[in-house]
């Protein structure tokens, strides 16, 4: 599939992100970038869905991130359906699920409050710069109006400060998995972070959020440091 910016119809805006974290075999990282790139971003945006950017863990070369949104619960069994039922994937799955161990690390997410979550995407560019931390934060229950307002009006301004290009913040969707062909992480609360920085040594400049969060936590905050990949939508 030739990617053409004309075959996008993804939402503007997202109500609902999943976060997916892939294990796959060694050295087929790179494989399956080639192949997503090519041929699963416009093909799943003219399905409804939204591709908000892929990366690379710079700390485990055999794992792929990504995020990708839906317009909103309801709306989102009808475009999987589409894109997991359609010809593109059908022709290319195969391929696909052979570069992988396990793709069932998947948290459902929606913005924290509004305006913290994330766009669909504009036109992309070749090799984007910037690298991005995504912070997970499990949670003992799901998050307080208290702890969304040190989010907000502490740890996001502090971030802002630190020279984050971009950020976005989010919360679980404690509605049930409404696509049971696609696990989902389920039973669990968290408070996702996902911050773009202008490079590699600005993010690891950055000091983090420190104890401010640790009355809240249910287990120590997973972070992961991610590149984008050469068509990632997100990045600085």
């Amino acid at each position: 599939m030739t990617p053409t910016a004309s075959s996008v119809t993804a939402p503007p805006d997202c109500a609902v992100v999943e976060l997916r974290r892939y294990t796959l075999h060694p050295g087929q990282r790179d494989r399956l970038i080639g192949l997503f790139e090519r041929e699963f971003i416009e093909s799943q945006e003219a399905a409804g869905l939204a591709v908000l950017g892929q990366f690379c863990d710079l700390d485990d070369a055999d794992r792929f991130v990504w995020l990708r949104g839906f317009a909103d619960m309801a709306s989102r069994p009808a475009s999987l359906g589409a894109f997991y039922g359609g010809p593109v994937w059908q022709a290319h799955r195969d391929a696909a699920n052979a570069t992988m161990i396990d793709s069932d690390d998947v948290l459902l997410l929606r913005p924290a409050w509004p305006g913290a979550g994330l766009a669909a995407p504009a036109p992309r560019v070749a090799a984007p710069a910037g690298t991005c931390a995504v912070h997970v934060h499990p949670l003992a229950a799901p998050a307080s109006d208290d702890l969304l307002a040190l989010c907000r009006h502490t740890l996001a301004p502090q971030l802002a400060s630190a020279g984050v290009r971009q950020q976005a913040w989010f919360v679980t969707e404690a509605t049930p998995n409404n696509f049971p062909a696609l696990p989902v992480r389920e039973g669990e609360s968290v408070l996702v972070c996902v911050a773009i920085f202008a490079d590699l040594a600005a993010l690891d400049a950055w000091a983090g959020f420190g104890p401010a969060l640790a009355p809240w936590l249910a287990r120590p905050t997973q972070q992961l440091r991610l590149l984008p990949t050469p068509r990632s939508a997100l990045h600085a």
